[in-house]
C-alpha cells in the first residue's frame, strides 16, 4: 500500500512497524470476511449470519466470545486479556444491513442483485471487520512484548434502528472499560470530538378503531387511518414551534387495505432528533398528538419505543491520539483504474467528478456544522471516554444510505480503506496501552464531561430490544439473496 517504506517508517517506532506488518499479513482473509458480510446484507437484529462469521473469527484467534449479549440473539462480546488486564480497550463494531440498497458490487450504474433487497449502504460490512483485523494483529504483537491490557470486541447489531448500544449500557457491558474506539466507514479519513449529530426517539404508535362497511355503515365505524392522519396533522403544526436544531419525521406502516372498509387498525413510525436537553420534551409533545389523534376519532392507541438515544460527544484528548495515527498511516495510494471506477460513479451518480482525492482531518463543533443525524454510539460516549474514527472505504461524494456506498464496498477501494483503518485503530490501542500518561489525561477529560453530563438512558422503564423489527422484511429477501452469498475463506 505504501511506495516509500522509509517515509513509512519514518513516522512510527518499531513496535508500531510490526503491527502494520501484522495487519497486512491478514488483511485478505478480512477482505474476504467483509465480502461475505456485504452479501448477507442482514438487517438490523437478522444479522444472524454476519454476527456468527465475526464472532467465530475472533475465536479462533483466542478471544473469549459470549454470544447473545444485552438481550439481542446477534449481539457479542469477544475478549482478550494478558498480565493484569489493565487498561481494558472497547473496540465498537457494526454490520446491520439497510433496507431497499441492494446493488452489484464495482458498478459504476445503479444495478440491483436482487431489486428491493437490502444493501450494506452504510458501510457496516467492513465495520467490524476492521475492528476485528485490528485486534487480532495487536493480539500478537502484545504477547510479543508481555504487554497488560485487555482487549474487548463489542458486537453490535441494528445501529441502523440506533437499537443496541442502550442495551448494552443497560446490561453493565462498558462498566469496567477504560476506553473505547469506535468507527464508521466514510470517503474520508478523520476523527471527529466534542457534540456531535442529535439525541433521538424512535417510535411506533398503532391505533385501533373498528371495521364497518365505509359506504353503507360508515357511523358505526371508526377509523384507525384517520387518526394517524390526525396526528400527522398535530405534528406538523407542532414543527413550527420545536428548536431550529429538531429534525421530526414519520411513514406510515400500516394504513388500511381498501376503501370500502373503514380500517380498525394503522400505525406510523416516528423518528424524533434535536439536542439532548430538547428531545424529551418535544417527544412528549408528538405523544399530546397522539392521544389528541386518538380522542378526535374515537380510537385507542397503543405506543412501541424502538430506541432512546443521546447525542455522541467524543473526548478530545483521545480524538488527538487517534489524529496522530491517521498522520502516521497517511492517505492511501489508488490505482489508475480505482481512480477511473472513482469517476464513472461519480458521474453516474452526479457527484462532483473527482476521483479519489479525500481529506485528512480533525474535526470539531467549531469546525463542523452541526448535522441531524443520530447514532447510538451516543449513549456509549456517556459512559466512557470514546471517539469515532471515520476510515476510507467509499468513493468521495457518496452519502450514506446510497446505492454507491454499496457498489463500492467489495472493491479494492474497500480493501484499502479496511487496512488503513485497521492499522489506525491497532495503533491507538497500542499508545494507550502503554503511555499512561496519556490515558489519565483521557479519562480526566470523560471525567469532567460525566460531572457536567451524568448519563441517564432515555429507554422507557421495561422497553425491550425491537427483535422482530425487519422479520418479515428480511424473510422476503432472504431466499432470493442466498444464491448470490460469498464465500468468507
Amino acid at each position: 500500500m505504501f511506495d516509500a517504506l522509509e517515509e513509512f517508517m519514518a513516522t512510527m517506532n518499531s513496535e508500531k512497524l510490526k503491527i502494520a506488518k501484522a495487519v497486512e499479513a491478514r488483511q485478505e482473509r478480512f477482505w474476504k470476511i467483509s465480502h461475505a458480510i456485504w452479501s448477507y446484507a442482514e438487517l438490523g437484529f437478522e444479522e444472524v449470519k454476519s454476527s456468527t462469521l465475526l464472532a467465530n473469527t475472533l475465536e479462533e484467534a483466542g478471544f473469549k466470545v459470549e454470544r447473545g449479549v444485552a438481550w439481542m440473539p446477534t449481539a457479542f462480546g469477544a475478549t482478550w486479556s494478558q498480565g493484569t488486564g489493565k487498561p481494558v480497550i472497547g473496540f465498537l463494531g457494526e454490520y446491520d444491513a439497510l433496507p431497499m440498497l441492494s446493488q452489484k458490487g464495482g458498478s459504476p450504474i445503479k444495478e440491483p442483485v436482487v431489486p428491493g433487497a437490502p444493501g450494506h449502504g452504510c458501510s457496516h460490512n467492513t465495520m467490524c471487520t476492521m475492528q476485528a483485523l485490528a485486534v487480532i494483529s495487536l493480539k500478537e504483537i502484545m504477547q510479543e512484548k508481555g504487554l497488560n491490557g485487555t482487549l474487548k470486541v463489542f458486537g453490535s447489531p441494528a445501529e441502523e434502528l440506533l437499537a443496541s448500544r442502550p442495551y448494552m449500557v443497560r446490561a453493565g457491558l462498558f462498566k469496567d472499560v477504560d476506553v473505547v474506539l469506535d468507527c464508521h466507514g466514510d470517503s474520508t479519513f478523520k476523527v471527529a470530538y466534542g457534540m456531535e449529530g442529535t439525541a433521538m426517539y424512535s417510535f411506533i404508535v398503532a391505533f385501533q378503531g373498528k371495521t364497518s362497511h365505509a359506504g353503507s355503515f360508515p357511523w358505526m365505524g371508526r377509523s384507525a387511518v384517520d387518526a394517524v392522519e390526525l396526528m400527522h396533522a398535530g405534528t406538523e403544526r407542532m414543527r413550527e414551534h420545536l428548536p431550529v436544531t429538531q429534525r421530526t419525521h414519520w411513514v406510515t406502516t400500516e394504513g388500511g387495505e381498501t376503501p370500502n372498509v373503514i380500517p380498525d387498525r394503522a400505525s406510523t413510525w416516528y423518528y424524533v432528533r434535536d439536542l439532548d436537553e430538547n428531545v424529551e420534551s418535544n417527544f412528549r409533545w408528538v405523544l399530546d398528538c397522539a392521544q389528541g389523534a386518538a380522542l378526535m376519532t374515537q380510537t385507542t392507541y397503543e405506543l412501541k419505543v424502538i430506541a432512546a438515544v443521546h447525542q455522541r460527544f467524543g473526548n478530545k484528548a483521545l480524538a488527538e491520539l487517534v489524529f496522530n495515527n491517521i498522520q502516521a498511516v497517511g492517505k492511501v495510494e489508488y490505482t489508475e483504474e480505482e481512480e477511473a471506477y472513482a469517476k464513472a460513479l461519480q458521474k453516474e451518480a452526479g457527484f462532483p467528478v473527482e476521483g479519489m482525492d479525500y481529506p485528512m482531518q480533525l474535526t470539531s463543533p467549531d469546525t463542523e456544522p452541526l448535522r441531524g443525524g443520530s447514532s447510538d454510539v451516543g449513549d456509549v460516549t456517556l459512559v466512557a471516554p470514546t471517539v469515532s474514527m471515520r476510515f476510507p472505504v467509499r468513493v468521495p461524494g457518496s452519502p450514506s444510505h446510497h446505492w454507491t456506498v454499496v457498489s463500492t464496498g467489495v472493491t479494492s477501494i474497500a480493501h484499502k480503506g479496511i487496512t488503513a483503518g485497521a492499522k489506525v485503530a491497532a495503533f491507538s490501542a497500542f499508545d494507550l496501552l502503554t503511555t499512561p500518561e496519556g490515558l489519565a489525561k483521557i479519562r480526566a477529560e470523560f471525567e469532567e464531561l460525566a460531572r457536567k453530563r451524568p448519563y441517564k438512558t432515555f429507554l422507557p422503564e421495561g422497553a425491550h430490544p425491537p427483535l422482530q423489527v425487519y422479520s418479515r422484511l428480511m424473510e422476503r429477501y432472504r431466499g432470493a439473496m442466498e444464491k448470490f452469498y460469498l464465500q468468507p475463506l
